[in-house]
């Protein structure tokens, strides 16, 4: 039985227990480093293979352990966040020139990032148990919903209503996961669960407002399932053209639902699947290489982002092309989840 401290710590391989990892030897991680990404005082952001940039982007943090934002007066640019798990840090930068531009502290655990049309994000705050939103460029909570004795890793938000989906792992208590689903992302959720999904992982929306989950049943098998628009509850996906071993984030990328596998290959890399959604077929792979375990990835205007939970650093991907990435930021603890904010 896992206790709760220890069962918080799930999403990311480099970061799950040996019942959860499925690749562990049995050893625990426990995701206390002993200076924190909030503490190191710089970023590095590299771009590889050029041989020519590697440059040092402070936190020019304006008080120690503060949360801070460059003031953008017109709101009009884009923002990537990266959510640090160990440190309990929201990390914003200018997109696509990955410029720190701010911080957000006191979070607890935050896990999956995910945006809405207005251009708020929110957090998977998952040692809180619960999800926290943040107005694009605001560094005070705007709105924090209870998903009470749950660990939340996941969200997306429906761009056809503005519902909130949250995924939680398991209860705190070690029984099935389940899909909390806010309606206008306000109130209390309902909730949907899957027999063959014991652990639930990650969701995403496509543009019609169908949900997609991920998750593994009781002896670890991947499996996918659909909570139809207007649906009551979630249907298994069966999938053909490809295997996913370990289940990543969700993300509609403009044509496809793109699926992530942390075990690509059932080996120690990442990779993001395109797939045809309740079709089930697996129509193409994006390999994320040098990638050890991608979690919570997004896709932007041809870029895969790639949050590296072992490997600590964020990488940046052609998509749907994959290979090596074309630049990096390092320097984090555990960073799992991120979203640009438009």
């Amino acid at each position: 039985m896992m206790t709760s401290t220890v069962a918080a710590k799930v999403t990311g391989i480099a970061a799950t227990v040996a019942i959860l990892a499925g690749c562990s030897s049995g050893s625990q991680s426990t995701l206390n480093p002993s200076t924190s990404a909030a503490q190191s005082g710089a970023h590095v952001a590299s771009v590889p293979k050029s041989g020519a940039v590697t440059e040092i982007v402070p936190h020019q943090q304006r008080a120690q352990g503060r949360s801070w934002m460059t003031p953008d007066k017109k709101k009009k640019k884009e923002i990537l966040y990266i959510s640090d798990y160990s440190a309990g840090v929201l990390y914003a930068y200018s997109y696509p020139k990955l410029k720190q531009i701010g911080m957000i502290t006191g979070l607890s655990g935050p896990d999956g990032v995910c945006s809405d049309k207005k251009g708020d994000i929110w957090v998977a705050n998952n040692l809180a148990a619960d999800v926290v939103e943040y107005q694009h460029g605001g560094t005070s909570p705007k709105a924090t919903l209870s998903d009470p004795n749950v660990y939340p890793v996941g969200c997306s938000v429906d761009p056809m209503t503005g519902n909130l989906a949250v995924t939680n792992i398991f209860t705190t208590s070690d029984a099935q996961g389940s899909v909390a689903v806010y309606a206008g992302a306000a109130g209390t959720p309902t909730l949907y669960q899957d027999s063959n999904l014991y652990n639930v992982y990650f969701c995403g929306y496509d543009n019609s407002g169908n949900l997609f989950v991920d998750g593994r049943d009781s002896l670890g098998t991947f499996h996918l399932a659909e909570l139809k628009k207007g649906g009551s509850s979630l249907t298994d996906i069966t999938l053909s053209g490809g295997t996913i071993y370990f289940p990543g984030n969700i993300r509609w990328d403009g044509t496809y639902v793109a699926v992530g596998d942390q075990l690509y290959g059932n080996t120690a890399a990442s990779a993001i699947y395109q797939t045809t959604g309740a079709g089930g077929t697996i129509v193409g792979t994006t390999p994320l290489t040098g990638a050890v375990d991608v979690v919570g990835f997004s896709i932007q205007k041809g870029t895969a982002i790639g949050p590296d939970a072992t490997a600590a650093d964020v990488g940046f991907y052609k998509y749907p092309a994959g290979g090596s990435p074309t630049n990096t930021l390092t320097g984090f603890t555990a960073p799992y989840g991120s979203a640009v904010s438009k």
